[in-house]
């Protein structure tokens, strides 16, 4: 099993530019306050460095529960 991120949309992305809001969207990040679990790459980590300012990121290790 690879590792994870456990992504929460902490801010809304109303009123932002809408490359933003639509990055979030791609995520699977609906609505303030949501989580989602993704894999681990480069092209997950690009779209949550572009809404860094919106999202708290935790990576999981292998060995650890998803909850």
């Amino acid at each position: 099993m690879a590792n994870t991120l456990k992504i929460t949309l902490e801010r809304s992305a109303i009123g932002l530019e809408k490359s933003q809001g639509l990055t979030a969207n791609a995520l699977g990040l609906t609505k303030r306050g949501k989580t989602v679990h993704q894999p681990d790459n480069a092209s997950i980590r690009g779209m949550c460095f572009k809404i860094r300012h919106l999202v708290s990121v935790e990576e999981i290790k292998n060995g650890e529960e998803a909850k």
